[in-house]
């Protein structure tokens, strides 16, 4: 929402009064002079604190001991709270002794070849047969026949040692085949299993130090310096896990779950924290609060956004200090649109907050986080500007006129506006000082109408 405010208009003001048939009795005309003029942007707003941080439990267990109370302001590093949890130091002992136990293993495949051949029985056994068989041949007493004989079983005996060989080289080289087969297939399988016990101890260490930052996180500290507020727990009682609870923590180990809203056998009901109430992982122990700096969170309507830029100033009114005004300069605008209950749309502007006062000069309270208030957002400014009264501007179309009165006649001008104020508006071009408008029923006004 926008709202122009501007000084009143210092125009001389010259009411047409017993003019002709032809001039409307509502027409007013006046000079065009300089003045100030200011135009405001008006957004909702709602005060913020610098940081604002909730701790929780980060296992089931119970208050061992609270060592602030609501409204302490505290420094960072303090401890808050402390949390006694059998559930995560037992967890932690589980996962040391699963790391422990992942040692790398030697994995080694057992070693396949086919038997050699020892044919050196068989071989004498052959020698034997082929030695009778030439002392038989030996014996026949044809000549030809003999020498037949002998020569068929040099030849037989020739073919058998050749075969010998090639079977022995055959088997030579299945070997050879099978050895290297078993080569890659065990070196295969080597890296697997190298790969799968890394991931096992990997994982087994990362239990581990989960483990030791939950036991570490149950001794509650201030993660920066602010005021602290208690928290609210369900009242425990969950259901206790072991290490498989810690590995879905994990990446990939279901850690993407979330936790139940109420515990097994619990209530909807919540308990105040103190020391000896239990609680369960996600309890809220205290909310700690920086409000060493406010900070205000307007809504800027899109029809309004593009003028506002960083640094500048606003004026913002509290519903809970009537009467008060504080000071606001913009420090960040948001690109993110937000869709209003009406359908319009709006963005998200960052203000810091200064000082408050009265009316009468004395210092306004410090307000708190939450509170709702109103910025209004100096957009633009021009402190000696050539202006003319809103309801001097008819909108046509794109264009803004204004009737100028020119030898006593109305003349049409096109002018170009800049600061925009709530009864005065500033014209960058269009107008000179001096010149004569139509302040008062420019609707009703057409060329060449006659005008004083």
């Amino acid at each position: 929402m926008t709202i122009r405010y501007g000084a009143a208009p210092l125009l001389v003001l010259l009411a047409l009064t017993g003019c002709t048939s032809e001039e409307p009795a509502t027409v007013q005309v006046a000079d065009v002079r300089r003045a100030p003029v200011t135009e405001v942007v008006e957004a909702p707003a709602t005060i913020g604190a610098r940081a604002s941080a909730t701790l929780r439990s980060p296992a089931q267990g119970t208050i061992a001991k609270l060592h602030v109370r609501d409204g302490d302001r505290v420094r960072k590093g303090q401890i808050v709270a402390r949390i006694r949890s059998p559930q995560a130091e037992d967890q932690l002992r589980q996962a040391r002794q699963a790391s422990e136990t992942a040692r790398p293993a030697r994995f080694s495949a057992p070693a396949v070849s086919l038997p050699s051949l020892d044919t050196r029985a068989f071989d004498r056994k052959v020698a034997r047969h082929f030695a009778r068989a030439r002392e038989e041949a030996g014996k026949v007493e044809d000549k030809r026949t003999r020498r037949q004989l002998l020569n068929a079983i040099d030849l037989a005996r020739t073919q058998h040692q050749a075969q010998t060989r090639a079977l022995a080289s055959i088997t030579t080289q299945l070997n050879r085949s099978v050895s290297g087969l078993m080569t890659g297939v065990t070196s295969g399988l080597t890296s697997s299993m190298a790969s799968l016990q890394a991931a096992s101890r990997s994982q087994a260490r990362a239990a581990v130090k989960v483990a030791e930052r939950t036991v570490k996180s149950l001794t509650v500290k201030a993660p920066f310096a602010g005021v602290v507020t208690l928290g609210r727990v369900s009242g425990g009682g969950g259901v206790p896990g072991g290490v498989g609870s810690l590995l879905g923590q994990l990446p990939g180990g279901g850690g993407g779950q979330q936790l139940p809203s109420l515990p097994a056998g619990g209530s909807a009901q919540s308990t105040p924290v103190a020391a000896g109430v239990p609680v369960s992982p996600g309890d809220a122990i205290v909310t700690v609060t920086d409000v060493s700096e406010l900070t205000l969170d307007a809504d800027v309507d899109e029809t309004d956004v593009l003028l506002v830029r960083e640094g500048v100033q606003a004026e913002v009114e509290l519903d809970a200090v009537p009467g008060a005004t504080y000071e606001a300069t913009v420090t960040g605008i948001g690109v993110t649109p937000m869709e209003g209950t009406t359908g319009g749309v709006s963005y998200p502007v960052r203000l810091r907050l200064g000082a408050g006062a009265f009316d009468d000069g004395s210092e306004a309270p410090t307000p708190k986080p939450g509170m709702s208030a109103v910025a209004r957002l100096t957009v633009r400014e021009s402190p000696s500007a050539v202006s003319a009264p809103a309801s001097a501007i008819v909108s046509s179309g794109r264009e803004s006129v204004v009737w100028a009165v020119r030898n006593g006649v109305a003349e049409r001008r096109v002018v170009k506006l800049g600061a925009q104020g709530d009864a005065v508006v500033e014209v960058l071009s269009g107008l000179s000082v001096g010149e004569r408008i139509v302040v008062r029923g420019a609707d009703s006004v057409r060329q060449g109408q006659s005008l004083p």
